[in-house]
């Protein structure tokens, strides 16, 4: 996986992100949207309740979880995901994928 900041003009960060074979652009208002949707996705897959995953990782209430799952004022840093990937049997990659 490959993350890059693109376009740092008028404080409107791009990132870039490449993993495996997928190359998309887009805001990081937007990625970090993504990311909480597919972290949620996979949550769901795998059987466990946000309070499972947040205890997974070491959290005690599921507010990072919630939020980020929805995109409301938080999003997940990189321990984090590398965490909830641990946590999910998930490659971190996946957290990534991008449909646009």
């Amino acid at each position: 996986m490959i993350v890059t900041a693109i376009n740092l003009e008028q404080s409107k960060v791009q990132w870039e992100v490449t993993c495996m074979s997928s190359r998309k652009t887009l805001p990081i208002e937007e990625l970090h949207f993504k990311i909480g949707q597919n972290v949620k996705k996979y949550r769901e897959e795998k059987g466990f309740t946000q309070l499972d995953l947040s205890h997974e990782i070491g959290h005690s209430t599921t507010t990072i979880i919630s939020l980020a799952e929805i995109g409301k004022r938080k999003h997940f840093n990189i321990q984090q995901l590398y965490q909830i990937s641990i946590a999910l049997d998930v490659d971190i990659c996946k957290f990534f994928e991008i449909d646009l």
